[in-house]
């Protein structure tokens, strides 16, 4: 046996006793991404998506497609930072807070006093956060101070300096999750800023939600300098608008989803294949099945490290429909893989027997 076969047979062994069980562990928790949006109070893109990307129907909602194209409301659950980290002041710049900094969804930071929005009262109020994919994280909800001016860019000093509502692993109700926050006494205009940070990977989501105190017909926060605010009723999109959308959508939960629409992983799946090649340049038959063994094994390993090396894609919680097939193929993959390496070995044993 030549030093490259037996290389390739002690590799491919590591990978069965060492990447089976993971396979079995995948397909045990079946993981998901984190992906959702504010459904209460509505956020913006949420409000917008539910209007309807082709033709919205506030004039705020229009200006964002114009400044942002379609593509941003169809990825309304989207609007995130893989690598965030809690560094959420650090990285995210003043004037692009709603947008998390990301150019996609730029449309969301236009500053003016007409998005829609939603009523809301000092006091103790249920939040829902619609989870497409559901994690285990923390949820932290800022909102603007007294005079806040929604006609000027949104700036980290807009917001209170700690949040007024703070939640670990709520739970989860109908596919949002649901939590108390005692809101504070406010008036007319005001946002509220959510942050989900994962607590299984860096990745963190972001929203902004106007909201109206003392009606949707609220006047704007004092010092704001505008007039009686008469934008129209945040609306959250429903399960049918969300289905009618998904087509549409760039979102992967497999992946983060860039602003192209891909998740920059695409060359970490790619298997390395074994060359199946003797230290004469030559493959013997024997060779080349334990070479298709060990690449075979390749593939289904190759699969598994892109998976635990993009980490904030490992789910703790939660899945989607495609993670279980995902997960089945790939203990497929390695199991092929071992009973090729395994077949190759018995014959190679059966074949000294015979010569002796």
């Amino acid at each position: 046996m030549t030093a490259r076969a037996t290389a390739y047979r002690r590799t491919a062994r590591i990978a069965v006793l060492g990447v089976v069980p993971l396979a079995l562990t995948m397909l045990a928790s079946d993981p998901a991404d984190a992906h959702g949006s504010m459904q209460d109070p509505v956020s913006r893109v949420s409000a917008c998506f539910a209007e309807g990307p082709e033709s919205p129907d506030s004039a705020a909602c229009k200006a964002a497609v114009a400044a942002g194209g379609t593509q941003a409301l169809y990825d309304w659950n989207e609007v995130n930072i893989p690598d965030a980290a809690g560094r959420h002041k650090q990285i995210i710049p003043d004037g692009k807070l709603c947008s998390a900094g990301r150019d996609k969804y730029k449309g969301l930071d236009l500053p003016r006093a007409d998005w829609p929005a939603t009523a809301m009262t000092a006091g103790e109020h249920t939040f829902t956060y619609r989870a497409t994919a559901p994690h285990r994280g923390s949820f932290e909800l800022y909102i603007t101070k007294d005079g806040y001016d929604p006609t000027k860019p949104l700036t980290w000093a807009d917001l209170e300096a700690e949040p007024f509502a703070k939640v670990t692993d709520p739970t989860l109700q109908n596919g949002s999750y649901v939590f108390t926050g005692n809101v504070p006494s406010k008036s007319g205009r005001h946002l509220i800023y959510s942050v989900w940070q994962r607590s299984d990977s860096p990745e963190a989501f972001y929203t902004c939600s106007d909201v109206t105190f003392g009606g949707a017909g609220a006047a704007a926060s004092k010092g704001a300098g505008t007039k009686a605010d008469s934008a129209p009723t945040a609306v959250a999109p429903d399960d049918a608008q969300i289905a009618a959308g998904a087509e549409k959508s760039t979102v992967d939960h497999h992946g983060h989803g860039g602003d192209d629409g891909t998740d920059g992983t695409e060359a970490a799946h790619q298997p390395r294949a074994a060359d199946g090649k003797n230290t004469e340049g030559k493959a013997t038959d024997g060779e080349k099945s334990e070479a298709k063994g060990a690449e075979v094994m390749a593939a289904g390993t190759g699969e598994r490290k892109a998976s635990a090396a993009d980490g904030q894609r490992l789910a703790e919680t939660g899945s989607d429909d495609s993670t279980g097939p995902m997960a089945i193929g790939g203990a497929a993959v390695l199991a092929a893989g071992a009973a090729v390496l395994f077949t190759v070995g018995n014959r190679r044993k059966a074949a000294r027997r015979g010569q002796g």
